[in-house]
This record gives structure tokens, sequence and C-alpha cells, in this order.
């Protein structure tokens, strides 16, 4: 069982870290809360899109990816995933991503995704 308070602390450092425009600080307080808790939604959200922020391109879209697969319905993190795949040029997987948040957006559910 993930240790919560830890987990959460750490994504809430991350949060600051990011409110403040400390990238660095906060990739690593997210790294921390995803270390504790693998299946912790919210921090791989917020870590993708700060390595995306970083130009981590590349890493940011496994974050991404593993947020979709965690919550499949989750509208933001389709979005997010599909900004990560346009910047890496990989305009066929945005489109696809782009769609499934669009069919979130008007109410449908995405079909679970097999990791």
């Amino acid at each position: 069982m993930a240790d919560t308070s830890a987990r959460d602390a750490s994504f809430d450092r991350g949060n600051t870290h990011l409110a403040l425009g400390e990238l660095e600080q906060a990739e690593i307080a997210y790294r921390e809360a995803v270390a504790l808790d693998d299946d912790f939604f919210d921090a791989w959200q917020a870590l993708g899109m700060t390595l995306l922020k970083l130009e981590q391109v590349k890493e940011a879209i496994g974050c991404g990816i593993k947020a979709t697969l965690l919550q499949p319905d989750d509208l933001l993190a389709w979005t997010g995933l599909s900004q990560m795949y346009v910047r890496d040029g990989q305009i066929a997987e945005a489109e696809h991503a782009k769609g499934n948040a669009r069919i979130l957006s008007m109410g449908g559910k995405v079909t679970k995704l097999k990791s």
C-alpha cells in the first residue's frame, strides 16, 4: 500500500515549485510522488506536463500515456497527450488523442486501453 501522506506531500511540493516556475524542482517532487505510488494519476499528469515544458518530450509522452491508462476517461489527460505528440511531430497519434478528448467532451467514454 502506498504511503499517501508522503506521496501527497511530494505532489504538493511539486505544485508549489511549478507555481513558482521552478520546473526542475517540480519534476523531482513529482517523480518522488509517482515512485511512492505508481497509480497516482495526478502526479503522472503533472510530471508529463512539467517534462513537456522542460522539452523532455519523449519522456513526457510516456507519462501522458501512463495517465491515460490510469484514467482513460479523463479529458485533460488526452488533451495533454495530444499536445505532447504534436510537439514530437507524431501527428497521427496526436489526432487520435485529440479524437479521444473530443469524444469525452461530448459525454462519451473511451475504451480502456491495455497496458
